[in-house]
């Protein structure tokens, strides 16, 4: 990566005209690897294209890092201007009072351009929008076609009656791991509910009051854990404490393991790893139910509070640069995250470059976040849910330990979610949502 393959002819950086008072301001994001290759090249891009301002860009080692780290910094008055904070953490900011609503400063974007699944997460209820969507991603399904045609497959599953036939092909064959998962609440929770139409909790998963409720514990998601643990039995399914590589994706890449659902984000690393035996779908459906919209996944940049006009010129300069098409498509060549706006799928289409392999996420992806919605996949709006993940963490892999069944699991993470969801609803008692 150069500082060169982010930066476009000057005349597209009209946004970025000299403010009235230059400034110098920092940006604290999460990710590592390719995707902190990839921000670290949007910050110099920025600095090389224009002499207004300065942006440092801090890594935090990752979100949950990163959100904690920033919250301190805010207390203490020493916090950045521009944060990178992940899906699960977006109602704590929303009601910490510690941020600007982005389309309160940036009035004149069209913020309708950004993707379906990527508005709905992060727009209130009047339609404003409180961060800009970044690194987008979404769930996809991979497949390492060279192990999928030794059985004689050759299309990617799209059903999860597919995947397990396909799966007791490979094992019938000689293959330790046709599946695997880490069991993360994202990919088997949140987005196998989305895309199903399925609630994880009452409220509209809390977009319609603070009193929501879980309800995951019976129906598709329910029926779906007791599926993977049982097929965890058979053999089919591996968990990263069951792989080699001991983490899924590094056990796909590898090619240990022949199937498995990761984000979009995760594209990069795996064309590197595999090549052409690479190939992608959209996360599976069960068979008979309607395919809705997935949930953008990844990060989004937010605006803090208690900073002078001039930081927040250089904050709108900077947001104005990375949402620009060309910064976007190159995101998305690195590493595999999205197109967060029409405008950049658009471009990228029209240029021909979305046919290339390193682009095969852009279309999938967008199109999986831009399916049919109902009131169950716009997002989740749960207090503590950082909290509540590593819940639902620990009991499912009790139950995938066999410590416990896998409904006493889900049973579990229930009550214990329900009750940060209450001291989350007490400690913002009479606030209305935004």
């Amino acid at each position: 990566m150069t500082i060169k393959s982010f930066i476009l002819p000057v005349l597209a950086f009209s946004a970025l005209a000299p403010a009235a008072q230059a400034a110098d301001i920092e940006f604290w994001y999460g990710n590592t690897g390719v995707t902190e290759e990839a921000i670290q090249g949007h910050c110099e891009a920025f600095n090389a294209a224009q002499d207004a301002h300065t942006i440092t860009c801090v890594g935090q080692g990752s979100y949950e890092a990163g959100m904690q780290t920033a919250i301190a910094a805010y207390r203490s008055g020493e916090h950045p201007v521009l944060i990178q904070f992940f899906d699960a953490g977006t109602l704590d900011l929303m009601l910490s009072d510690a941020v600007l609503p982005v389309s309160d400063i940036m009035p004149d974007v069209d913020w309708s351009d950004y993707n379906t699944g990527a508005r709905g997460y992060y727009q209130t209820s009047t339609g404003a929008m409180f961060s800009q969507p970044y690194n987008g991603s979404t769930l996809l399904f991979y497949a390492n076609m060279d192990m999928l045609g030794e059985v004689g497959v050759t299309e990617v599953p799209q059903t999860w009656e597919r995947v397990i036939e396909v799966a007791r092909l490979l094992q019938a064959d000689g293959h330790a791991c046709p599946f695997v998962t880490d069991g993360h609440p994202w990919r088997v929770l949140e987005q196998f509910s989305a895309r199903h139409g399925a609630a994880i909790a009452t409220n509209n998963n809390g977009y319609a009051g603070l009193d929501a409720e879980y309800s995951f514990n019976t129906g598709p998601v329910a029926d779906h854990l007791a599926n993977l643990a049982a097929w965890r039995e058979e053999g089919l399914v591996r968990l990263n404490a069951d792989t080699a590589a001991g983490n899924y994706v590094a056990a796909f890449n590898a090619g240990e393991c022949a199937m498995m659902e990761a984000s979009s984000g995760s594209f990069g690393a795996i064309r590197a790893a595999l090549g052409d035996a690479a190939a992608l779908g959209m996360a599976p459906m069960y068979e008979g139910v309607e395919r809705r919209n997935t949930f953008i996944g990844g990060a989004s940049i937010w605006v803090m509070k208690g900073h002078e006009d001039a930081d927040y010129e250089a904050a709108v300069a900077f947001l104005n640069f990375v949402r620009e098409t060309e910064q976007q498509i190159e995101m998305t060549r690195m590493t595999g995250n999205l197109p967060v706006t029409m405008a950049a799928l658009n471009e990228l289409v029209a240029s021909g470059r979305a046919v290339e392999p390193e682009f095969a996420t852009a279309e999938m992806g967008v199109a999986s976040l831009n399916q049919p919605g109902n009131e169950n996949s716009r997002g989740i709006r749960l207090g503590f849910y950082v909290q509540f993940r590593d819940v639902f963490i620990e009991e499912t892999q009790r139950a995938f330990n066999g410590e416990q069944t896998m409904q006493a699991a889900l049973d579990n993470s229930v009550v214990r979610g329900n009750e940060l969801l209450r001291r989350f609803e007490q400690t913002y008692r009479g606030v209305t949502l935004p």
